[in-house]
């Protein structure tokens, strides 16, 4: 004999069937996994020179804005300092990046790009070329300069000020 189900039971049970049909719903997951896809492609064409895409992208920041503190560069890849300091480290052990101190502030540091990360970013420029056009073919050249500009804007602090002025603080209680 089954047994009656409960009200948790069914409260379970609709939140389970609220989160299966959020899924398709949320931008947060939908960008992830477009963003996870998108990386394992480029990392595909990056694989033979020992280096995937984030590390590409970091040392191609740091290339463009020459020494920039720690922070800077967390915030121009909209980063934590943490999470930048932890991707730092393998690009320092494999010699592409060098901390530098700043001699008026011994607690912050500069990152520049070393010799071997030039030449790092030069020898995978091809492969990264190549990925970048297959995404284009693939996806359209027009409708990939629009998602880069949909995402810069994304990205932006602009949007970051507005997103906060349209949420409320407190979620509103469901029953």
């Amino acid at each position: 004999m089954a047994k009656p189900r409960g009200s948790s039971e069914r409260s379970a049970s609709a939140a389970g069937r609220l989160a299966i049909l959020s899924i398709g719903l949320c931008n947060c997951s939908a960008l992830r996994k477009a963003t996870r896809r998108v990386s394992q492609l480029y990392d595909d064409a990056l694989a033979a020179y020992g280096i995937k895409v984030t590390q590409r992208s970091i040392l191609e920041h740091i290339a463009d804005a020459g020494a920039p503190s720690v922070s800077e560069l967390a915030n121009a890849m909209a980063m934590d300092r943490s999470a930048m300091t932890r991707n730092l480290q393998p690009l320092e052990r494999e010699g592409w990046v060098k901390a530098l101190i700043n001699p008026n502030d011994r607690r912050s540091r500069y990152i520049s790009l070393t010799a071997a990360g030039q030449a790092k970013l030069v020898e995978t420029f091809d492969a990264w070329k190549t990925a970048q056009a297959g995404f284009e073919r693939t996806f359209g050249q027009k409708a990939a300069a629009d998602l880069r500009a949909a995402l810069g804007q994304i990205a932006s602090d602009k949007f970051v000020e507005a997103y906060q002025t349209h949420i409320t603080r407190e979620p509103t209680a469901h029953k």
